[in-house]
């Protein structure tokens, strides 16, 4: 009990020396104590009755006769707030700032000490403020908004962050059209201080007066990076290393914030650069977001996919230390998502995907293949995964291989211990058929390459060589080779049917021979079956099939193998007779 009184001495002592600074005189003695708090003020009461009607009403409703404690800990902005308040009513003056005016408003609502009660009170003297200088500029406004954090919901009710929120946005539409000062967007680092709620509550009213979506790209861009600083700009993750919980307050709060910015993000397709993005999805299946979060990312960086590179794709697949791989499930349905798109435009326009693909899909599977070869260093790397990436480009995006390739022969590399059937499969994702000539060079004299592939390059550079064509280093377009195919096939039709024909005319004949002949035709036709007597003397119908053979196509074969169609296998190629004799 003495220690407890000792406190409550020592603790009042303190209120004392703190407010004894400024009580007009010291000689009339305080009767009152006000509790904000752990702090205490010793007081007058007519000081403060004088301008504030709450505590003149908290002494006239009071039980006991002479109240000598008021309790007044709910006031908004805490104890500061209330000393100041304190000094007005004693007459003392103090400074009025953006930092302090939000809270001083507030306490003048609450204590009641409106210019209804008193003229030239609190409330109309912060209200002035607040019109005249703390709202008149951006920067203000900014900080007004910012200290209005810790005060609702009396904030609110007084329409102070209404109105610091319409001011901002005003002011930064106008600073994003004609900057004032150098860097143009300094703006975005002063609307960066205020937290996830109040700096959404400016986006949607942004958005809302139709501001531009540069402008409001770059606000969120500057926020996420300065709240999310470990996770999206240093690239280390130092905040979030240490904690071994996914549920602790700080990997809690990351979540949360990386949701909310999600949801603000504009919804125009290039609003935001494509590495901002892939850094975001990171940050947002680092700390396990939720699924729609990471979805809406996925979906947009899959929209404009034209424009990643490799090092994008690579911040989505490794860690933050860069030593495993982290998640290629994004990636695949990223890559998935954008050939699908790719192939419903092309469906659209009464096109076949297969045959012409766009700019965009030829960009990406260069970038794909690219990366696959960044990732095929990786020992964890499965060959299904390897694979599953990718197959997702189609092979009309590929004019040739030698990109994928190298991606399996680099993991051929770094997996040694494969069996020949396992090389195989790692192998079946390019076409041996498709590789440039130093491509092939090289696969002829690679150890690492199944014996059929190695088979495939040798197999094709022979018939190039037999059939007399130079090399050519691009490859042949994909849609002249299947017309050269398909009028060959519709060529050979026509012969065979050509050719049935005769046969059909052939046993007419020698039909109408054999019922209406005489005996000199029968021996005629047993010496000739003999191989007796002197030359057989030609008929019309042998002469007529003689002439048709010269028109075959096909009589001395094709060794050109440079417009083979993929489905064509050109390992065992097979003799076909198209005689018509």
């Amino acid at each position: 009990m003495a220690s407890l009184a000792q406190n409550n001495s020592r603790r009042l002592s303190i209120a004392m020396e703190r407010t004894g600074q400024w009580i007009f005189s010291q000689d009339i003695p305080a009767d009152v104590v006000v509790e904000v708090g752990e702090a205490n003020f010793s007081l007058h009461k007519f000081m403060l009755v004088a301008k504030s009607n709450r505590i003149r009403q908290l002494i006239l409703e009071s039980d006991k006769p002479d109240l000598t404690r008021i309790n007044l800990s709910d006031i908004p902005g805490g104890p500061e707030t209330f000393e100041k308040a304190a000094k007005f009513c004693y007459g003392v003056n103090f400074e009025i700032t953006v930092h302090n005016v939000a809270a001083l408003r507030c306490a003048a609502e609450y204590l009641q000490m409106t210019d209804k009660y008193c003229d030239n009170n609190l409330s109309g003297r912060t209200e002035d403020f607040l019109t005249q200088v703390a709202l008149s500029s951006l920067s203000g406004a900014i900080v007004v908004l910012k200290s209005c954090e810790g005060l609702t919901p009396m904030a609110e009710d007084l329409k102070i962050v209404q109105r610091c929120v319409e001011v901002v946005t005003s002011k930064v539409t106008i600073e994003a059209n004609f900057p004032s000062r150098a860097p143009t967007n300094w703006w975005t680092e002063e609307l960066s201080i205020l937290d996830i709620e109040f700096f959404g509550r400016v986006i949607k009213s942004m958005k809302q007066r139709a501001s531009k979506t540069l402008t409001v790209s770059s606000a969120i861009v500057t926020y996420a990076e300065r709240w999310l600083r470990d996770l999206i700009r240093d690239h280390s993750g130092a905040g979030t290393k240490a904690l071994d919980s996914d549920d602790s307050d700080v990997r809690v709060h990351q979540r949360e914030l990386i949701q909310s910015i999600v949801a603000l993000l504009p919804s125009e397709k290039a609003a935001l650069p494509i590495n901002f993005l892939c850094c975001l999805l990171r940050s947002a299946t680092f700390v396990k977001a939720s699924t729609a979060a990471k979805n809406e990312l996925e979906k947009r960086i899959s929209a404009i996919l034209e424009h990643v590179t490799v090092d994008d794709l690579l911040v989505l697949s490794f860690t933050y230390d860069g030593e495993r791989l982290f998640d290629l499930e994004s990636v695949r349905r990223i890559i998935s998502g954008f050939v699908e798109r790719e192939k419903s435009v092309a469906v659209f326009n009464a096109g076949d995907f297969r045959e012409v693909c766009s700019a965009a899909m030829l960009r990406v599977a260069k970038t794909v293949d690219a990366y696959l070869g960044e990732i095929a260093t990786c020992t964890e790397l499965s060959i299904s995964k390897f694979n599953g990436i990718a197959v997702l480009v189609p092979k009309g995006a590929r004019k040739v291989d030698d990109d994928l390739y190298r991606a399996v022969d680099i993991y051929l590399k770094a997996h040694p211990n494969l069996d020949e059937i396992e090389r195989e499969k790692v192998c079946s994702v390019m076409d041996a058929l498709k590789l440039s000539y130093e491509a092939r060079l090289h696969a002829s004299q690679n150890k690492r390459l199944p014996v059929q592939i190695v088979l495939h390059a040798l197999y094709y550079d022979q018939l190039k060589l037999r059939s007399g064509e130079e090399e050519n280093e691009t490859q042949i377009d994909a849609a002249s080779t299947r017309n050269q195919v398909q009028a060959d096939v519709s060529l050979a039709k026509e012969n065979e049917a050509l050719r049935t024909e005769l046969l059909k005319m052939k046993m007419y004949i020698s039909d109408i021979k054999k019922s209406g002949g005489g005996a000199g035709a029968s021996a005629a036709t047993t010496s000739s079956g003999k191989g007796g007597g002197g030359p057989r003397k030609p008929t019309f119908f042998s002469s007529v099939s003689k002439k048709l053979g010269k028109l075959n196509p096909f009589k001395n074969g094709s060794k050109d193998t440079s417009n083979i169609d993929d489905c064509v296998d050109v390992t065992k190629p097979r003799r076909r007779r198209f005689s018509i004799s």
